[in-house]
């Protein structure tokens, strides 16, 4: 970092002028209230300006009525133009009032101000101990020799089965209250932590999106290129480093037994005694599922980047076949008006009106021609008996015995697949029903779907013909 780095980011990083703002103390507690503290993701401008308003009440009981005399709402709207940066405005889809979300910088200088609190105690031996293991993990992975592998395989295992004969003997080791404060404390920082890093995730696909609408805008040239270009930086982000480790952390987080597990292992260490003392936030329990939320939000940040390249490929499509049309017309056109007098000098013959090509392996081969032989016989009255009443019997899929269904299996979970789902209770209607349920998932604001995984759902059919189909993995939620 030198000094024309920092003068220019002083200058034009969000995070800085909020520091050095005049009213940063009141952004800055207000983002962290409202936002950060209860891992609040967006909130809409009616909601945000109400509760702006009431801060702003309770600030002008002790500072006086002249403090902060702009509205809410304009202070909304000032805290998210270009000028600050601080705040995100924006629509979502099938809504006509705007919401707000923090922006990454905003969010990494209030953390920066929580952490010039003076803290309880420092952490230091828990992070030393992250850092060994880290080393060691970093080590194993990296490991080419086999015996070497093995070595320290039997070392670990040694260790696990002098622990194991320790607690048969009845000498159990316990951490103590200190450690244990000092362990959750790391992992709440954690925790909420992740939610920034999904914040600046979806904040540089936002950036590509911008890119794309800014290069579709000025393109003129061939639509191969622009889609090289875009495609290209797609997946340099998308195979970066962030990239990959937000997949796999994706992938992880949308495994029914990984959430029943940290939900199990989060209420079990809530309800410890040295941590009730620190009086823990019991949003906490709920926090796999704000890291589902935000990462929704970013995939569908990366959808609306597809949607954006699919309209840009049929607007150009649109304008290449007005053109073509355009000039077909106007050709037609000095062709009807130079109809009687066709200008001599500009007029050219030419044998045939386009190049005639004949291949002689497309030539078929020689085929006999097949005369059928029809032998006249008298038409016979037909005896087999039909019964009309399966053109009646069909049947509906009702779909808010469905939303039942799910309802009273959601009375005793957070959370449950379409797949497990079924296992309690099958299909009943076949490929209908199950239609239904997919349907059913895409409609439904608590439900997940992630293609990349499958499942593969079994049936029988009333005639007795067993059926299997493959499904993508659903998620319904509360």
């Amino acid at each position: 970092m030198d000094y024309d780095y920092l003068k220019s980011l002083r200058r034009r990083h969000p995070g800085w002028r909020l520091l050095a703002a005049e009213h940063g103390p009141l952004v800055a507690a207000f983002m962290h209230r409202t936002f950060i503290e209860p891992n609040q993701r967006t909130l809409a401008e009616s909601e945000l300006a109400s509760r702006l308003e009431d801060f702003l009440y309770r600030l002008r009981e002790q500072l006086g009525e002249e403090a902060f005399p702009k509205a809410a709402r304009n202070y909304l709207e000032d805290w998210a133009g270009d000028e600050r940066g601080w705040l995100r405005r924006y629509y979502p889809r099938d809504s006509d009032e705007p919401h707000y979300d923090l922006t990454p910088a905003t969010e990494k200088a209030v953390h920066w101000l929580a952490g010039l609190e003076q803290q309880q105690f420092v952490g230091a031996e828990s992070r030393l101990l992250t850092v060994f293991e880290l080393l060691r993990e970093i080590t194993r992975g990296t490991e080419t020799d086999p015996e070497a592998r093995v070595i320290e395989l039997e070392r670990r295992r040694a260790e696990i089965d002098a622990e194991i004969e320790e607690i048969r003997s009845g000498h159990m080791a316990f951490m103590d209250d200190t450690r244990l404060r000092e362990r959750f404390l790391q992992m709440a920082d954690t925790a909420r932590a992740l939610l920034a890093d999904f914040r600046q995730v979806e904040q540089n696909f936002r950036e590509l999106d911008r890119e794309v609408r800014e290069k579709v805008a000025v393109w003129s040239g061939s639509r191969g290129e622009v889609l090289e270009e875009v495609l290209g930086e797609r997946d340099a982000i998308a195979e970066s480093d962030q990239g990959r480790s937000f997949r796999a952390f994706w992938d992880f987080l949308m495994s029914p037994a990984r959430q029943e597990e940290l939900g199990e292992l989060l209420q079990r260490v809530l309800e410890l005694e040295a941590v009730r003392e620190l009086g823990p936030d019991r949003r906490l329990l709920r926090v796999h599922y704000d890291w589902l939320e935000a990462g929704e939000a970013t995939q569908r940040t990366v959808a609306r980047l597809s949607e954006q390249l699919r309209r840009y490929l049929d607007d150009q499509a649109w304008l290449e076949n007005r053109r073509i049309m355009h000039l077909i017309h106007e050709i037609e056109q000095h062709a009807l008006a130079v109809r009687e007098e066709p200008p001599r000098e500009l007029v050219m013959s030419l044998d045939e009106p386009a190049p005639a090509v004949n291949l002689p392996m497309e030539r078929p081969l020689f085929r006999p021609p097949l005369k059928p032989h029809i032998e006249q016989q008298e038409l016979e009255e037909g005896s087999g008996e039909l019964d009309p009443e399966v053109l009646f019997d069909q049947f509906h899929v009702d779909r808010q015995v469905l939303r039942s269904r799910l309802r009273r299996a959601l009375q005793t979970r957070e959370q449950i697949s379409l797949a497990a789902l079924l296992e309690d209770d099958p299909l009943e209607q076949g490929l209908a029903e199950l239609v239904a349920w997919l349907g059913l998932a895409a409609d439904e604001d608590g439900a997940a779907i992630d293609d990349s995984q499958e499942h593969t759902v079994a049936w029988t059919d009333p005639d007795g013909r067993a059926r299997r189909a493959r499904i993508p993995h659903v998620i319904f939620s509360r």
